[in-house]
């Protein structure tokens, strides 16, 4: 949301921004000027469930809201927390803005509780701002009552400004090459978990490459990793990385293996080819990096393999490419805002 931020901010509008709590550490990237207008709600979710974080967060919000009284709330992507925002500003009778909107994955439970979320803020939003055509097609066909607008995704905006200001990153040159691994989501947990550490035991045991795996910060999910993967011979697991530290590592590595949705969108930019561990996605633009391989072990396997085997398509694959945004987001969203404000 930073770039949106920032682009309100250039046109003078006064913004109050709530930080919830579900994900630690976003403060440092509110841009310093709107630090003293940024609140932080500040409680654990860690043992709570996706329906317990959305009604806590709803019930704390709703005062705020009211309180305020905004010309309009904007939620960003299909967390319970966007999903709370969301509802509280229409218990509120607030107008809402959403970033992000139109993703679908087409699936009710994959994922799971984000696919329903999205399509929940969707239906209740006055203003969605879609981050493709494909996105607006979706919120057209489902006949959403608020004005839908593409306007790329902003967190292809933070990206490329943070790739800019970093300079020249040369890929890694190992013996073994580099894949970077992210496994976070619901639904990879248990059995789909242990196939996929089987698999990352077999591609360093019989392919020339090493794995890095950056831990999340919420133990329920690293715990489970560290008991199957530590000390494993070529795969190493490092504490949950910062925002700089992870783009850095986009640009580095020789593949991204990840259920993570965020790195679908970065990692083509930098045309490195991602391995999507999960059965469905919301990110179905075209796009020649990106290929969907679940979460079987021989599958996952084979696929790295003729990356390796194969340099013809290791190289189709890793063609940069922006399917998500070309870096102007955060400025569209703040004219469509402005325009709506106008008329309103």
């Amino acid at each position: 949301m930073a770039p949106v931020l920032r682009a309100l901010a250039a046109r003078g509008f006064a913004q109050h921004i709530v930080l919830t709590g579900q994900h630690g550490g976003l403060r440092p990237h509110i841009p310093p000027a709107l630090q003293a207008d940024t609140a932080e709600i500040g409680f654990d979710p860690a043992h709570l469930s996706a329906g317990e974080i959305r009604e806590h967060l709803r019930d704390r919000l709703r005062p705020a809201m009211l309180a305020a009284s905004p010309a309009i709330v904007l939620v960003q992507g299909d967390t319970s927390s966007a999903l709370a925002g969301a509802l509280a500003a229409h218990d509120s009778r607030l107008p809402i803005g959403h970033v992000e909107a139109g993703l679908r994955s087409h699936h009710p439970t994959d994922p799971w509780p984000e696919e329903i979320h999205r399509i929940v803020i969707d239906r209740i939003a006055t203003l969605l701002f879609a981050p493709s055509e494909t996105a607006l097609r979706n919120l057209r066909s489902e006949r959403v009552r608020g004005q839908a607008i593409v306007t790329g995704n902003s967190g292809i905006d933070a990206l490329l400004a943070t790739t800019d200001a970093m300079g020249t990153v040369e890929r890694d040159s190992g013996a073994r090459r580099l894949i970077l691994v992210t496994c976070h989501r619901r639904e990879n947990r248990g059995d789909r978990l242990t196939g996929i550490a089987a698999a990352l035991r077999r591609l360093v045991d019989e392919l020339p490459v090493r794995v890095l795996l950056p831990l999340h910060a919420n133990p329920h999910v690293a715990g489970p990793i560290r008991d199957l993967l530590g000390g494993s011979k070529h795969i190493e697991l490092v504490p949950p990385l910062d925002y700089e530290a992870t783009v850095r590592l986009l640009r580095q590595c020789w593949l991204v293996l990840t259920d993570s949705g965020g790195l679908q969108e970065e990692a083509p930019a930098f045309g490195t080819p991602v391995l999507v561990l999960r059965d469905a996605t919301e990110r179905t633009e075209p796009c020649p990096c990106l290929k969907l391989v679940g979460a079987d072990p021989a599958r996952i396997y084979r696929e790295v393999r003729a990356l390796v085997d194969q340099p013809h398509l290791y190289e189709t694959m890793a063609t940069p490419a922006f399917p998500f945004g070309d870096g102007a987001a955060g400025p569209r969203i703040a004219e469509a805002i402005a325009r709506w404000l106008e008329r309103a």
